[in-house]
C-alpha cells in the first residue's frame, strides 16, 4: 500500500491489520487518518490475500475521539462542501468482517469507529463514551444512530446526552462488544479469532455478514427472504461442494473461495 502517515498496514496469515496510530494524541481522528482507515479497509476488502480485517490502536487507547483542534473553526458551510462524512459512509459498503480490538478510551468519533466494526473484543480496562454534548455539538458518524439499533432509545439517549462512561462489563451486558479480555491478551485473542473467521469460505462469510446486517432495517419476512436468495446463491460456489463433498468423506475442507 502506498506510504500511510497516521495508521500501519500489515497482512499476515489471511488477517489485514489496520493499527491507529497517533499514540500521542490518544489516535485522536483528523479527516486525513479516518480517509486513510477507510481507504485501508477499502483496499482489503478487494485483495483476495484477505480474509479478515482486524482494526487496534497503537499506544495507550484504541482513540480518545476526533480531533477537536481540526473542528473547532469549521462552520456549516464548510462541513456541507467538504462532505464531512462521506469517508465514514463508505465504511459501511465493507463487504469482509471487520474486527475491532479496543483498548482504554473509545470515545467518540474513535466509538463510532467501533461501532461500524462487525466484532468488538474488549479489553477490561475500556471505557466507551460520546461525550459531544459536553462541546455543544453531538455524534454524527452513526453514534445516535447504531447504539440506539444496539441497546435501545432509553439507554442510548440516556448515554448519549449524560457523556456517561461506560466500562466494558456493561457494554457486554448491553450486547454491543463481544468478549472482554485481560489487556495483555488482547491483541492475542483478538488474533486467534480473526484466525477462526479467516479459516472459513470467503462468500459464505461475505453473505452472511450481509444478511445480518439486512436483518437490522428490513422486516422478518423481507429480511427471510434476502437470506433465502444468498443461501441459493452460496450453491454455485465451489466452496459449498468442497465442504459437503468434506463432510461426507468425513476429512477437513479445503475452501479456495470459488
Amino acid at each position: 500500500m502506498n506510504a500511510l502517515q497516521f495508521i500501519e498496514t500489515s497482512i499476515e496469515d489471511g488477517i489485514g491489520y489496520i493499527f491507529l496510530n497517533r499514540p500521542q494524541q490518544l489516535n485522536a481522528l483528523n479527516r486525513k487518518m479516518v480517509r486513510e482507515i477507510v481507504s485501508s479497509l477499502e483496499a482489503f476488502d478487494l485483495d483476495p490475500q484477505v480474509k479478515v480485517i482486524l482494526l487496534a490502536g497503537n499506544g495507550k487507547a484504541f482513540s480518545a475521539g476526533a480531533d477537536i483542534d481540526e473542528m473547532a473553526n469549521d462552520n456549516p458551510i464548510n462541513l456541507e462542501v467538504t462532505n464531512q462524512f462521506a469517508d465514514w459512509d463508505r465504511i459501511n459498503l465493507v463487504k469482509k468482517p471487520v474486527i475491532g480490538a479496543v483498548k482504554s478510551f473509545v470515545f467518540g468519533g474513535g466509538f463510532e469507529l467501533a461501532l461500524s466494526c462487525d466484532f468488538l473484543i474488549a479489553a477490561s480496562d475500556t471505557q466507551f463514551s460520546f461525550p459531544e454534548v459536553t462541546l455543544g455539538v453531538m455524534p454524527g458518524a452513526g453514534g445516535t444512530q447504531r447504539l440506539t439499533k444496539l441497546v435501545g432509545k432509553m439507554k442510548a439517549l440516556e448515554w448519549i446526552l449524560s457523556a456517561e462512561r461506560i466500562n466494558a462489563k456493561t457494554a457486554l451486558h448491553y450486547g454491543f462488544i463481544n468478549k472482554i479480555v485481560a489487556p495483555e491478551l488482547l491483541m492475542e485473542e483478538s488474533i486467534d479469532f480473526a484466525r477462526k473467521i479467516a479459516k472459513q469460505p470467503p462468500l459464505a462469510v461475505r453473505l452472511i455478514k450481509e444478511s445480518v446486517n439486512k436483518a437490522v432495517d428490513l422486516s422478518l419476512y423481507e429480511g427471510m427472504q434476502f437470506e433465502r436468495k444468498n443461501f441459493y446463491i452460496l450453491f454455485a460456489s465451489e466452496d459449498q461442494k468442497e465442504g459437503m463433498k468434506a463432510f461426507v468423506e468425513k476429512r477437513k475442507p479445503k475452501f479456495t473461495g470459488g
